[in-house]
């Protein structure tokens, strides 16, 4: 029998509102009790850990990831990004489907499983692929893939850009109680552009994305859940158009949530520099009017969710012109620590903060992670909120080294990793 007690740490559970000081104990990998006084001293059978007044938090729950294997294991797979995962306190983790082969059928979505289970470290669900081949044209066997596993469904990276494939896939995804997420971007307003359209692209030459590429694919699919009474999740949004959409949309009652990344709401434009392909995503960084838009949007709810949308990419991938190079950059071992900057800079509470990287996912995917509850998996995080430091892409476990946050100094760092009652990641021993 594994025992595990924590002591001395402030016990915060967004999903039932807890926040007090206690203690926890975790036995054979289940929650068995938490509270402000279970015990005078530790069990002395059990692997006893001071949490010195730090935060015990439920494991963070990442909804967008990109795992590269199989087809791309120089960029990273599943061991390198399990090991960024619990060094960023991430106890879950979804997967893209946009490898080499996609995961489009039933047994890509086993596979995900299988090699999940190998590597052991962090639960790795993943997300079928929408369309076959990711082509925008075919629906897959939504319902076989969700009784294999899957979780969701996307086109990852590609917005389906057919109305009537996603009307289809709203309503045969509804039978099976599944929901759509969607890459929200009009593929016609996007081609060949690397960067926001504004003053900054026109100075650097470089052809835009206009911000309203976003609201225009948004409006279009809101009137297609509404058509369908499907269930629809607008991915990593970036402008105030679109978060302007989503509120709306909300408001009408329509089953619509999405989420953002922390470059969305930590960054802005002007983090492209002279032709800075490490500041190069998809959706492209946007104004600095667009960012507090998105801040707005984590505020008053309208944003359910933050997602790491963890895209490793190797040096000769990034190392283009800005038009040629990959977009995307890393985000497990970022997640935290940039989230806490809204609650750092005033804009949430703490609790919301990890709600957004939580429960808060969890819900929408209809996992059991999350929460700090008794009877559930004893997934952890062990974590000093106040802890001031440097972002150090160098130390980074991840295969790949592409992001713009190397050096940015921020508070808040990852002490202990549990999953499943097992200690996976512990930085005060290194």
């Amino acid at each position: 029998m594994s025992r595990l007690a924590f002591y001395n740490v402030r016990l915060v559970d967004p999903a039932s509102g807890r926040d007090e000081p206690g203690q926890l104990m975790a036995i054979d990998g289940i929650v068995a009790d938490l509270g402000p006084r279970l015990f005078e001293r530790p069990p002395e059978d059990a692997q006893a850990i001071d949490g010195k007044d730090v935060v015990l938090a439920p494991a963070l729950v990442d909804m967008r990831v990109q795992l590269r294997e199989p087809g791309e294991e120089h960029k990273e797979n599943f061991e390198s990004a399990s090991h960024a995962a619990v060094a960023g306190g991430v106890g879950t983790m979804v997967a893209l489907p946009n490898t080499r082969p996609p995961v489009d059928e039933p047994s890509l979505v086993e596979f995900v499983e299988r090699r999940a289970k190998a590597v052991g470290l962090v639960d790795i669900r993943t997300y079928g692929a929408l369309t076959k081949a990711l082509a925008g044209k075919e629906l897959t066997e939504i319902g076989l893939m969700a009784a294999a596993g899957a979780v969701g469904f996307t086109d990852a990276t590609h917005a389906v850009a057919s109305a009537l494939v996603m009307r289809r896939a709203l309503s045969y995804a509804k039978t099976f109680g599944q929901f759509i997420l969607q890459h929200p971007e009009e593929p016609a307003l996007a081609s060949e552009a690397g960067m926001n359209e504004g003053e900054i692209a026109t100075r650097l030459g470089l052809p835009g994305i206009p911000a309203a590429a976003e609201a225009i694919l948004l409006d279009r699919d809101m009137r297609l859940v509404e058509l369908t009474g499907g269930r629809y999740h607008a991915a990593h949004i970036s402008t105030r158009l679109a978060v302007e959409v989503i509120r709306a949309a909300k408001r009408r009652g329509l089953e619509v949530t999405c989420d953002t990344a922390p470059a969305y709401f930590a960054l802005n434009e002007t983090a492209v520099g002279d032709y800075r392909t490490f500041a190069k995503l998809s959706p492209p960084l946007r104004s600095e009017d667009d960012r507090r838009a998105i801040v707005e949007g984590l505020t008053d709810g309208t944003i359910d969710a933050i997602a790491s949308d963890h895209a490793p990419h190797d040096q000769d991938s990034k190392r283009l012109p800005f038009a040629q190079a990959a977009a995307g950059i890393l985000g497990l071992e970022t997640l935290l620590p940039l989230s806490l900057e809204l609650f750092h800079n005033n804009h949430l509470k703490l609790q919301t903060v990890l709600q957004k990287i939580t429960s808060g996912p969890a819900a929408l995917l209809g996992l059991e992670a999350g929460r700090l509850e008794r009877g559930r998996r004893a997934d952890l995080l062990l974590f000093d909120p106040d802890h001031p430091h440097r972002i150090d892409v160098d130390g980074f476990r991840s295969k790949s080294k592409n992001s713009p946050f190397d050096g940015r100094p921020v508070e808040g760092k990852v002490l202990m990793t549990v999953t499943g009652g097992r200690v996976v990641y512990d930085a005060r021993t290194g």
